[in-house]
């Protein structure tokens, strides 16, 4: 219980794992897009991450959206450690959570298409857990590259919690800021559930709909 507890706890920046200058191998295309991981991507095409728990599950929830889908990708971010591995943010030694990159044509997908399909496929009240996945790994955050996708991200924030509010449930505990530091996680782990069709996710909304 009481390592439960640590994992559930922000490290602070100066106990936090230090990582490593180098970047963490992945993989160099997509599995399913065969485009580029890490880009360069085209002109057009904006890119956030999201955080709603075991990455694995996450990721499905966005390249499923198809269309106007360039690029789905894990990493972890908003935490201290430099280039982590998995195994180092499974210690929530390293302040990081699972995120997915969705790099995505806005004349195709809008964002808010993006940010229905959030809220709406993950608990956004749990603080540092989702569902039995406990942990600062996995707490709910949004780290948007635009100030416009920013603004939209919190007025959105501010809409569900309402639904939310009215349904019983606690108040959003989710990050929404500009985009920290972020890493690709290991080539393993990039489109997960297209490697291993049966294995885990853990993701459950709270059956509460978006405006």
């Amino acid at each position: 219980m009481f390592m439960l507890r640590k994992k559930a706890e922000m490290p602070s920046e100066s106990l936090a794992l230090t990582g490593r200058a180098e970047a963490i191998p992945t993989a160099a295309e997509h599995e399913i897009f065969g485009r580029q991981l890490k880009g360069p991507y085209p002109d057009g095409i904006e890119t956030v991450w999201f955080g709603m728990g075991c990455f694995w599950g996450a990721e499905r929830k966005f390249w499923e959206l198809g269309s106007g889908i360039w690029i789905t990708a894990v990493g972890y971010g908003g935490g201290y450690t430099q280039n982590p591995t998995y195994e180092e943010v499974c210690t929530g030694k390293t302040g990081h959570t699972e995120l997915v990159l969705v790099a995505f044509d806005p004349k195709t997908l809008p964002f808010r298409d993006l940010l229905r399909t959030f809220w709406e496929s993950h608990d956004p009240t749990q603080g540092m857990r989702q569902g039995n996945d406990n942990g600062t790994q996995y707490r709910s955050a949004i780290y948007c590259s635009t100030d416009a996708q920013l603004s939209e991200a919190l007025a959105s924030r501010n809409d569900y919690e309402a639904r939310l509010r009215a349904q019983g449930f606690n108040p959003i505990t989710t990050e929404i800021s500009r985009e920290p530091d972020v890493y690709f996680a290991e080539a393993n782990h990039q489109q997960y559930l297209i490697k291993v069709p049966h294995g885990y996710c853990g993701l459950k909304g709270t059956g509460v709909s978006c405006s």
